[in-house]
């Protein structure tokens, strides 16, 4: 079983590879975007991503969330992996990080 410490580890490698992955629309990845609302590690290593899309038309509505679970169940000690889609709160700008509206200049 799994202790706190690790699953503070697994979610931090998880939280590193999801900077890794990029709305095909805009060149930051979906974490400073603000599209990833929450990971959580159980005791056994099983992780659900909740994330959202920028809207649900978003072309990349199919291939970004498939794109989450691969690289997230390719993360050492992750035994599972559910990827959830919410609406609420909807996403908006404000989500993202400084460093993302920065990049997009809107700092």
């Amino acid at each position: 079983m799994e202790t706190v410490s690790d699953q503070k580890d697994i979610e931090e490698r998880v939280v590193a590879v999801l900077q890794t992955v990029y709305d095909p629309e805009v060149p930051v990845n979906i974490h400073e975007m603000g599209l990833i609302y929450a990971v959580d590690v159980d005791p056994l290593g099983a992780v659900t991503v909740s994330m959202t899309l920028t809207a649900p038309n978003c072309p990349a509505a199919q291939s970004l969330p498939a794109e989450v679970e691969e690289k997230v169940g390719s993360v050492e000690g992750v035994m599972g992996v559910h990827v959830e889609i919410v609406w609420e709160p909807p996403w908006d700008p404000s989500c993202m990080s400084d460093a993302a509206k920065l990049q997009l200049g809107m700092l």
